[in-house]
């Protein structure tokens, strides 16, 4: 064994061991070392493009796992991360057929039949998609990624029955369950039982879901409580049903209740169907107090129009349900009769701040002084309709009860919205919803929300 290759496996080691620490860049400079000492040790090619990936080098990952394919050519877990990056790249056809090589030789690889059926999913082929899950459920029913990803395809289809169970497969709920020394709740009696909703996810899907706290109560429980982002917890106070409301930089006692629950598993254990959502609009409210001021805020003798263009640019899908800009909204402009408002908070905020404004369009920037949702909320009850990219924004407008118009990507749109619907059982009569074409582009999605607009202006 040469003194190169000594060297080059002692480099791999360290980095292996820097990686499991969280130390990335330290890890990628062993690789990149060891690769100097053997060009040839396959699996620092691999571990090399792992890191590239995560970094967003995804030019350079993708020539570190084609290198490390090349020495080892029936590596599944490098099919598997090269079929994801191209994915991910939206190169379709080429992380498909890396996919069925790789079946070739490992059609037994739940994970791989998994994968394949993300990429079949985010294409559209759901049945394809769905029976990629199945099949990997069938040879390892306990592979929960298949369960969580078959999910979506259900869900997005409006099969709830099985979706919500499939659901259950996701693990956001792990710190509630080491935190809480009570029992979770799977569905028994209520009757004079105390229950508290934990936090789950993002703060659209606990306004979406917080609506359950109703629910609980018409079962019979005593007292719920609620645990929610800190920026919610002024606007939960105005819930109906819920007793306490706790924010998780708060102390959060781990006893005092005979039942907590993740927030997103209350449709499965109420039963929820398409046809039974319960939506009684509005169930928050805004602070009257604070609607009068904004009220005051606000300009001209026309509608008063709220927008939202981005969304948080670390959520997964965001490059897709976010617009570019605020010029795209510049269309918005040729409507007469109308005062646009920015609701944007974060990403795209500044935009409204600028000496000349895209394309002339007139917006009242009013994003910067919201400091909770409760603020949000009172300026949302201020205005006639609120015109959305997908974020929490439309949850809460929705849950106003007030008029929202909702953007949506064609790629990988959120089950929550069903397929091809123009509006939402979640929030009836509310909620109007302007869909991407097939191949996506905001262009025509921006045509079509002008023409209605300049309809609804017209409407009185």
């Amino acid at each position: 064994m040469s003194d190169s290759f000594l060297r080059a496996e002692a480099l791999f080691q360290q980095g292996n061991q820097l990686m499991a620490a969280g130390d990335d860049a330290a890890a990628l400079q062993c690789f990149s070392q060891a690769l100097i000492y053997e060009p040839e040790l396959a699996e620092a090619h691999a571990n090399l493009g792992f890191l590239q990936a995560k970094a967003g080098c995804l030019q350079e990952a993708e020539h570190s796992y084609r290198r490390a394919l090349a020495l080892l050519p029936q590596n599944l877990q490098i099919h598997l991360n090269l079929g994801a990056l191209l994915m991910e790249s939206k190169r379709f056809d080429e992380s498909e057929a890396i996919y069925r090589h790789a079946l070739a030789f490992a059609p037994q690889s739940a994970p791989l039949r998994s994968n394949l059926g993300v990429l079949l999913a985010c294409c559209k082929r759901e049945e394809e998609a769905e029976r990629c899950y199945r099949t990997a459920l069938a040879l390892d029913p306990d592979y929960g990624k298949a369960r969580f990803n078959l999910s979506y395809v259900l869900l997005r289809q409006g099969r709830f029955d099985e979706g919500w169970r499939c659901l259950e497969a996701r693990h956001d709920y792990g710190a509630l369950s080491r935190h809480f020394t009570f029992p979770r709740w799977q569905g028994e009696a209520l009757a004079g039982k105390t229950v508290v909703i934990g936090f789950e996810a993002g703060h659209g899907d606990m306004i979406q879901f917080c609506r359950y706290a109703t629910q609980l109560k018409a079962m019979g429980a005593a007292r719920v409580s609620i645990i929610c982002h800190p920026g919610l917890k002024t606007l939960f106070a105005t819930l109906a049903d819920v007793d306490e409301v706790l924010s998780f930089h708060d102390t959060i006692p781990q006893s005092g209740w005979d039942y907590w629950t993740p927030p997103l598993s209350l449709p499965g254990l109420c039963h929820t169907r398409l046809d039974s959502i319960p939506a009684p609009l509005p169930y928050l409210a805004a602070d009257p107090a604070k609607a009068r001021q904004w009220r005051l805020r606000l300009t001209g003798s026309g509608k008063h129009v709220g927008l939202v263009w981005k969304g948080n640019p670390l959520f997964e899908n965001d490059a897709d349900r976010s617009l570019p800009g605020l010029n795209c909204l510049a269309p918005l402009s040729s409507v007469s009769g109308i005062q646009l408002v920015s609701l944007q908070k974060g990403a795209g905020e500044d935009e409204t701040l600028c000496l000349c404004p895209p394309a002339g369009l007139n917006v009242l920037p009013l994003g910067a002084e919201l400091q909770d949702f409760a603020d949000t909320a009172a300026l949302i009850s201020a205005l006639d309709l609120v015109i959305s990219v997908d974020t929490a924004v439309a949850h809460l407008a929705g849950a106003l009860g007030k008029p929202c118009w909702l953007l949506l990507p064609d790629y990988r749109t959120d089950w929550r919205w069903l397929t091809g619907r123009s509006d939402s059982p979640w929030y009836p009569d509310v909620m109007r919803l302007f869909r991407q074409p097939a191949g996506g582009g905001w262009h025509p999605v921006i045509t079509e929300l002008t023409g209605c607009l300049q309809d609804w202006v017209m409407a009185g």
